[in-house]
C-alpha cells in the first residue's frame, strides 16, 4: 500500500526546517492538489537542512545562497522590492553603460547585470554605493510610493532583501523626518564594505549579537544594548553570533 502523500508542515518536521524552507522545492501537484516530491526535491531540503542546521542560516538567507548556486528560483514575496528594474531604469536614463556604472561603484558588470536582472541583491553597502552613485537613497528601492498610515501591521511593511542573509522592513515611509527598519541578520551575514551618508543614526538590539565597527573600532552589541552615532562616520557591520539578529534601526533624517 503507497504511503499517504504528507502536507507541508508534515515534511517540515521530517525535514526538520521550516515550511517557507520546504516551498523552495515547488513540487508537482496531484488533480487533488497533493505534494509529490521528487529524488530531486529530497536532495534540494537536505541541502537547505543542511544550511540550516550546520551553518546557521534562518530562510531568508537560504533562499539567497541556494539562488546563486542556480539550485532554485523561488517566487518573491508580495511586498519584497524587486530593485532590478529600479537600478536598470536608473543606468538607462542616464544613457550609461553597465561598465561605467559597475566601474563607478566597484563591482564586476556581470554582478551589477545580475542585480538588474533581480537575479542576485547587493549588501547594504553595495546598495549604498549605487544610491550615492545615482544621487538617491535606499530607501528610493524600497518601491515605499505615497505615505503609510499611523499603523503599520507587520504584514504591510515593505522589505528590501539585501545580500544573502539580510532582511530590511521598513516601518514608516512617507513624509517622516524619520526612518525606522526592523532588520533581520542571518548569522555571518552583514553590510559588506563601509560607508557612509548623511544624517544621524539610532540602534537598539532586540535579539542575537551585532557587531559594528565605526572608523575601524569594533563595538560588540548585546539585546538590550543601544548606539548612537553619525552616519557620516564609516560604518559596518554584521552578525557574529550562531543565530539570527533582530534590530531596530532608525536613521534620521531618511538618506539611508
Amino acid at each position: 500500500m503507497a504511503e499517504p502523500y504528507l502536507k507541508i508542515g508534515d515534511v517540515a518536521k521530517k525535514v526538520g526546517v521550516s515550511p517557507s524552507v520546504i516551498r523552495l522545492a515547488r513540487p508537482r501537484r496531484t488533480e487533488s492538489k497533493y505534494r509529490l516530491y521528487t529524488t530531486e526535491d529530497v536532495k534540494l531540503l537536505k541541502r537547505a537542512r543542511f544550511l540550516r542546521k550546520v551553518r546557521g542560516l534562518n530562510a531568508a538567507a537560504i533562499v539567497q545562497l541556494l539562488k546563486r548556486e542556480g539550485k532554485v528560483h523561488p517566487a518573491g514575496d508580495g511586498n519584497v522590492s524587486a530593485i532590478g528594474g529600479h537600478l536598470r531604469q536608473l543606468r538607462t536614463r542616464r544613457k550609461l553603460s553597465l561598465a561605467q556604472v559597475a566601474d563607478a561603484v566597484g563591482i564586476s558588470v556581470g554582478f551589477l547585470s545580475a542585480m538588474e536582472r533581480s537575479q542576485m541583491s547587493g549588501s547594504v553597502g553595495t546598495l549604498r554605493k549605487l544610491a550615492k552613485f545615482y544621487k538617491t537613497n535606499i530607501l528610493d528601492f524600497f518601491d515605499a510610493n505615497g505615505a503609510s498610515s499611523r499603523q503599520v501591521r507587520a504584514s504591510d511593511r515593505k522589505v528590501l532583501e539585501a545580500g544573502a542573509g539580510v532582511r530590511m522592513e521598513l516601518l514608516a515611509w512617507g513624509n517622516t523626518v524619520m526612518e525606522p527598519h526592523l532588520f533581520r541578520i542571518a548569522p555571518e551575514a552583514g553590510s559588506g564594505d563601509p560607508y557612509t551618508h548623511e544624517g544621524e543614526e539610532f540602534i537598539y538590539v532586540l535579539s542575537g549579537e551585532l557587531e559594528i565597527t565605526l572608523n575601524g573600532e569594533e563595538y560588540c552589541l548585546k539585546p538590550g544594548d543601544s548606539f548612537y552615532f553619525e552616519s557620516a562616520t564609516p560604518h559596518r557591520w554584521k552578525n557574529p553570533g550562531h543565530k539570527e539578529t533582530l534590530v531596530l534601526w532608525v536613521n534620521t533624517p531618511p538618506t539611508f
